[in-house]
């Protein structure tokens, strides 16, 4: 919609789900014994960001009602296997639900605080700010935290010319928190009508979903888009346009490919 200097083009691919193996972080805190006035609990790594001012360390803190949260984990496997430096090893925070900041890899030091981190990626760095906001102060705008309603089309791929007959639309949607995805639908004439698709099944908790449908598309230029449903009945919105911020976060407006349909 607008230029956003400076930052990655995150897209589809940002989202993934994992199985992870560790130890409940509320049994870490209840064995340390954590003061009654915290309400927060930081996260330390070892990685210097640069551009932080001065380079600090990576760093965030998330509430100490989401961290004694049963799902909340200090990890040392990902899907059967020992994490590797990539994924976060010897150890990583796993906050389910939460934007992967909160998700510290390589964590060093867990702090039980009365306010949340000041470190530069949670008082700067991941915030949603005003459209206009030009030279943001620490501390400004909105702390990220749950992960916002999305959905996204895994095939087929936008621009891809496809033939008559019954076409494949499938993809995932997620929900963050403990909210649950409860229906896709999906529109071959840019959301004018629409056809309900079929989820597969839950994989539990905190996990993306996947659905998929079938459309008979006749031979020409079609604008295919999806919308996600969540179990508080909540609806992704539908433009980009409408969500745009200095650092291009929460974009879960609808996603849509384009299909020519050849006879």
């Amino acid at each position: 919609m607008r230029d956003i200097p400076g930052q990655h083009p995150w897209g589809d691919g940002a989202t993934s789900t994992a199985r992870w193996t560790g130890i409940r972080l509320a049994d870490v805190l209840a064995a340390a014994g954590v003061r009654r006035d915290a309400t927060d609990i930081a996260f330390v790594a070892p990685d210097v960001a640069p551009e932080a001012s001065p380079p600090a360390p990576y760093g965030g803190s998330i509430t100490v009602d989401k961290a004694t949260s049963p799902e909340v984990l200090l990890a040392w496997e990902m899907n059967g296997e020992p994490l590797t430096v990539a994924h976060g090893a010897p150890v990583r925070v796993v906050v389910p639900g939460w934007i992967g900041a909160r998700s510290v890899k390589w964590v060093e030091r867990v702090t039980a605080q009365d306010r949340p981190s000041d470190n530069f990626f949670q008082q700067s760095a991941y915030r949603l700010l005003p459209p206009e906001h030009d030279d943001p102060a620490p501390g400004d705008g909105v702390e990220l935290t749950a992960v916002a309603l999305n959905s996204a089309i895994l095939r087929p791929d936008d621009g891809a010319g496809v033939t008559t007959g019954p076409t494949e639309v499938a993809g995932y949607a997620f929900a963050g928190e403990d909210r649950e995805i409860v229906r896709v639908d999906v529109s071959a004439d840019g959301g004018r009508t629409w056809h309900q698709a079929e989820l597969d099944e839950q994989l539990g908790p905190w996990a993306w979903r996947f659905w998929h449908t079938n459309l008979h598309l006749p031979p020409g230029e079609h604008h295919v888009v999806a919308r996600a449903w969540d179990s508080t009945a909540a609806l992704q919105p539908e433009h980009s346009a409408s969500l745009w911020n200095p650092k291009g976060y929460i974009n879960n407006a609808w996603p849509a490919v384009d299909l020519t349909v050849q006879p």
